[in-house]
């Protein structure tokens, strides 16, 4: 959409803008194309050039003028996204086309056979198709008019929909406004697929499974469902995204002027050039059926490597006026056809239900199967979250189950085949007590978790000293799962404080302890005394609390007591911290027991005191930075404050926001999710050493 010169035009306005520099109310016009602009980047092309804290301060300069000067609002300014409560209700709405089904194959014979057809009907010995992704996600139909968004709706029943239209507007890769009208188009209705990439995906599971809510079995669930809630605020939380990969109709402006656009790839093109996300990177035009073979074959090897989930492929006849000529059935165009990819779906028994306990006390049923082979593992264990899930699933120990996995996504029972019971299987009894310690289990009204409530179970101490000493918390090598359970049973180790305290020399009568292994552990645990506030936020394991959310506390605190003092509303005041992070952080705080923790905690020297964080200016502004591996020439710490000495930041983990992953030695799963990233851009460190010179 953007060529070189308007984006360094549109650099040139960020750095105006964000030096307060502009002119708010003879330039307003010129702040809204820059934040749509920085949406595009970060949305469409995922390949952010400003960082979020620099969007928001541009968004927020926008937001203030037009609550002062309401008039001068437009329809489309970036503002306009938010919505203003819960949606009563969807009502139907009837497409401007019909959304019909596509004809599935499965099999290079039904491609062919499909292709004959097409060669039959259409005349030609041979015929050009378009071959794109097939998106795993949520249909949707979009209206424009006069070049604004009007309505967003499900696909329905083909011909009637849910009109979701404030809900679309939370996805930010859908433009409120396009330059239609250039194009000699006055309404025009685009079809596409709502998506939830994996990354999202991982963390919207990881929250539900924190709650004690079971996750969901694929992204487009999770996209569909997103769709259909009434609360918008929490639609746009989700992050969801917009394909858009068919104009379904087109209405001209000037009915005398043609639009000159012949063929799907160049109507894709269209759409890209106007700011939407069109498969425009990953669509291909071929010549002939076996060049979509191999172009399927290709992909197929590829699709776990996407940052999306796509089921398939589809091929349509590339030139429009051939599809007119192929026409439609009652059920489906004639000019285009899905290949369906194998499914990732095998069938077990579930032959036991072992129930397991985490650091919060929660116990979580793990359903023992046997080990079926599907999406590339080998499978034996499913979690199976909690007892409602049991229940809606009407799960059985005996029953044959129909299990699923899909890409990264942890593996799912979909369902309980009941038609094959023999009247042999049992009922799945759920524990009244605590399977380790026999304390009664809890549940609260709003969880459908049960819980152990005795802080001082000896399952749940070991799991939080495990978290304690964990990579990204206080990072104490040498004291792994294995030696934390040992010494445990051994007695050495007590709880989290202990770990401080317990004779480390005794060890030397320890199997697997040599003098060098008890001078690394040594070691380990000294320097993990000088670890950063936020590290020690997140090794404390408070619910909800992850890397980011410690981080963000980590900056606003100058000492770690002082979240002693702060009401829930104070703690909601911070970035990222919503009703159920506070609430948390609260309850932790005044908590005896965890204050006299702290304060052992404090005696042997860990870090306990922080510095607000204070934004540099550098070569590095607007730049986002992750490290993984080993560095040789500096300590990671010492990396990481270089970046921001020189105006960049540091995220908690890998994602589209990210923009440089400096890969030292040894380097892990980091590296290899960035790599499925293609706006990642990878350095060694010496090339991260070179960029410091800037």
């Amino acid at each position: 959409m953007y060529n070189n010169e308007q984006v360094k035009h549109f650099q040139q306005l960020s750095h105006k803008w964000l030096s307060n520099k502009g002119d708010i109310h003879n330039e307003i016009d010129e702040l809204r194309d820059l934040l749509r602009f920085h949406e595009h980047r970060y949305y469409v092309e995922n390949d952010p050039l400003i960082s979020d804290y620099e969007y928001d301060s541009l968004y927020k300069v926008l937001e203030t003028y037009e609550k002062k000067h309401p008039e001068f609002i437009t329809k489309d300014s970036p503002t306009q996204r938010v919505g203003s409560g819960l949606i009563k209700d969807f009502p139907k709405t009837q497409h401007l086309v019909p959304m019909l089904s596509l004809e599935n194959s499965y099999n290079d014979e039904d491609l062919q056979d499909w292709d004959r057809k097409v060669k039959e009907l259409s005349g030609l010995e041979e015929v050009e198709y378009s071959v794109e992704p097939k998106f795993d996600g949520a249909s949707i139909s979009l209206i424009y008019e006069n070049d604004l968004l009007v309505r967003g709706v499900t696909r329905g029943d083909g011909e009637t929909g849910d009109d979701i239209t404030p809900n679309v507007r939370q996805i930010k890769s859908i433009p409120l406004s396009a330059d239609f009208s250039k194009h000699n188009i006055s309404q025009i209705e685009i079809r596409g697929e709502i998506l939830m990439n994996k990354i999202n995906f991982k963390k919207y599971n990881d929250s539900l499974m924190e709650e004690g809510l079971p996750p969901l079995a694929n992204p487009r669930n999770a996209a569909a469902g997103s769709l259909r809630i009434k609360d918008t605020a929490i639609v746009r939380r989700r992050n969801l995204e917009g394909f858009l990969y068919h104009v379904s109709f087109i209405s001209p402006l000037d009915k005398n002027n043609k639009i000159s656009i012949e063929s799907h790839t160049e109507m894709l093109k269209l759409l890209w050039d106007l700011g939407f996300r069109s498969p425009q990177k990953e669509i291909k035009k071929v010549k002939g059926i076996q060049e979509v073979i191999k172009m399927i074959n290709e992909f197929e090897k590829e699709r776990d490597n996407l940052p999306y989930e796509i089921d398939g492929m589809v091929i349509k006849v590339n030139q429009l006026d051939l599809q007119e000529k192929l026409g439609i059935t009652s059920h489906h165009p004639r000019w285009a056809i899905a290949f369906k990819f194998k499914a990732r779906q095998a069938t077990s028994k579930l032959i036991g239900v072992e129930f397991q306990l985490g650091r919060t006390g929660a116990v979580t049923p793990v359903a023992k199967i046997l080990p079926v082979h599907v999406g590339g593992v080998t499978v034996s264990s499913i979690s199976i979250h909690n007892e409602d899930y049991i229940q809606e699933k009407n799960l059985k120990i005996g029953d044959q189950i129909l299990i699923e996995r899909s890409g990264d996504v942890i593996p799912q029972i979909v369902k309980s085949l009941t038609e094959l019971r023999s009247g042999e299987e049992t009922d799945i009894d759920f524990p009244k007590n605590c399977p380790i310690c026999n304390h009664t289990l809890h549940k609260t009204e709003d969880e459908a978790v049960w819980r152990c409530i005795n802080f001082n179970c000896r399952a749940q101490v070991v799991e939080r000293i495990i978290h304690f000493v964990s990579k990204d918390a206080m990072d104490i090598k040498s004291l792994g799962e294995a030696n934390i359970r040992k010494f445990y049973e051994l007695g050495l180790l007590k709880d989290v404080p202990s770990i401080y305290e317990f004779d480390i020399e005794g060890l030397k009568n320890t199997e697997g302890f040599g003098v060098k292994s008890i001078s690394n552990l040594k070691d380990a645990i000294e320097k993990s005394k000088t670890q950063p506030l936020h590290r020690l936020i997140y090794a404390l394991g408070i619910r909800y609390v992850g890397e980011t959310t410690a981080k963000t506390i980590a900056q606003k605190i100058t000492d770690l007591f002082e979240l002693k003092n702060k009401t829930e509303e104070n703690l909601m005041e911070m970035e990222d911290v919503g009703v159920k992070v506070a609430k948390s952080i609260y309850e932790f705080f005044h908590n005896e027991d965890n204050i006299a923790l702290l304060n052992r905690l404090k005696s042997f020297g860990l870090q306990m005191e922080g510095k607000v964080h204070e934004k540099c200016e550098g070569g590095l502004t607007g730049q986002t930075f992750l490290f993984t591996g080993t560095l040789s020439k500096m300590k990671r710490s010492e990396a990481e404050q270089k970046v921001e000495d020189h105006g960049g930041e540091i995220l908690g983990g890998v994602s589209s926001k990210l923009n440089f992953l400096v890969a030292g030695e040894d380097a892990g799963s980091k590296l290899e999710k960035a790599k499925k990233i293609p706006s990642i851009k990878i350095l060694t460190e010496e090339e991260f050493l070179n960029m410091l010179a800037i």
